[in-house]
């Protein structure tokens, strides 16, 4: 038996292999101790043998209630993923391994690599209506990458989409690749449409630092991205201080922060309704945009996620309520599962790439209902 993190993303520590049945296995923390949920591991064995490969610190990670009817991610060829037999008990979270191939890579949700990351910047970059902007650079000497979709015609609606502040969430830059292709697309009506009345601003992956280490919710000095809009710094969060600084430049009329939730198994939206910008301009658009997207996915639904924020009890720190306040702007954070959506369950894959893509091709339509009321 052999366990291996030391690669992209990577994260586990080896506590005690002597025993197939009782394989004992912890997460490493992220940069400041903070937080940790995120692991990502290569395990080999013998074909045919089970294995019961046990987190024993489970238990007092960053949210245990995420444990509850969670399955874990894996893929014999990293490319498709399925998802184990896992069960949480007295703070262990177990996970049963029967292989069909000597090795198998086993994960808190399917991994978006930074060579991926890179693949599809350089691919994005060859439409004729693309540019790459370098912002600048993390505090590892990573690239802060934005992506332009458009001609930057000021008469246009600035529509502004971020992912992965969190970089354990890899659903996020899984739905922000299924988006840029399907806006990319020549022949999808939708997009030529949005791009005649808006420019796209993406940044894919808003901390590629945390990615890279394998972090949940972290970047390299240990702090979360998204508590730190009101007053970035180049010393804790160059990521943010430099989207930020671009924002003021551009202006936003639609911001769209996409996320994923460990607790909850279904796909929500967390407005701004506690900022003090908040009227009945905002409010209509929120309506009309919650609709557009229950309409344009069944994955989508709004019975369920946070509670919304009092009247001028908005915390301000977070991504999409400074965005809101500072340019009177519709502006959201989606949640997607790690687990499944209950809603729609599928026990073999669970939430899972392929259909964190579709609801990035399905967030297009939603934007193209409101584009024309946003300014």
């Amino acid at each position: 038996m052999r366990i291996s993190a030391n690669f992209d993303g990577g994260n586990i520590q080896v506590i005690n292999l002597d025993n197939k049945d009782d394989i004992q296995l912890a997460i490493r923390p992220d940069a400041g101790g903070e937080f940790y949920q995120w692991f990502n591991f290569r395990f080999e064995g013998e074909v045919g043998n089970q294995y019961r490969l046990n987190i024993i610190n489970a238990g007092t990670a960053s949210y245990p209630k995420g444990w509850e009817n969670y399955q874990a991610a894996a893929s014999y060829d990293r490319q498709h993923w399925f998802r184990l037999p896992t069960s949480y008990e007295n703070g262990v979270l177990s996970i049963a391994v029967e292989l069909d191939c000597s090795a198998i890579q086993i994960a808190y949700f399917a991994p978006y690599s930074y060579e991926r990351h890179w693949d599809l910047l350089s691919a994005v970059q060859r439409h004729p209506d693309v540019d790459l902007e370098h912002l600048g650079l993390t505090l590892d000497g990573r690239d802060i990458t934005l992506v332009k979709v458009g001609d930057e015609d000021p008469s246009k609606r600035n529509i502004w989409i971020t992912a992965r502040q969190h970089p354990g969430e890899t659903m996020a830059e899984w739905l922000v690749e299924g988006l840029l292709n399907r806006l990319l697309d020549r022949e999808c009506a939708t997009a030529k449409s949005l791009l005649d009345k808006a420019n796209f601003y993406i940044v894919p992956n808003m901390n590629p630092d945390g990615s890279v280490r394998g972090h949940l919710r972290t970047n390299a000095a240990g702090v979360n991205l998204n508590r730190e809009w009101q007053t970035p710094s180049l010393e804790r969060s160059p990521e943010v201080y430099h989207v930020v600084n671009k924002m003021k430049e551009t202006g936003v009329d639609l911001f769209y922060d996409v996320h994923g939730d460990e607790g909850l198994p279904y796909v929500f939206l967390a407005g701004s309704e506690g900022v003090p910008a908040w009227g009945e301009r905002l409010a209509g658009l929120q309506q009309d945009f919650v609709a557009a997207l229950t309409l344009a996915s069944a994955d989508f639904q709004s019975q369920f996620g946070y509670t919304k924020d009092e009247p001028g009890k908005a915390n301000m720190t977070v991504a999409s309520n400074w965005v809101a306040q500072e340019f009177d702007c519709l502006s959201n954070t989606l949640e997607m599962p790690f687990k499944d959506n209950d809603n729609l369950s599928d026990p073999l894959v669970g939430w899972s790439p392929e259909r964190s893509v579709y609801l990035g091709e399905a967030s297009l339509l939603a934007m193209l209902a409101v584009v024309d009321k946003l300014r």
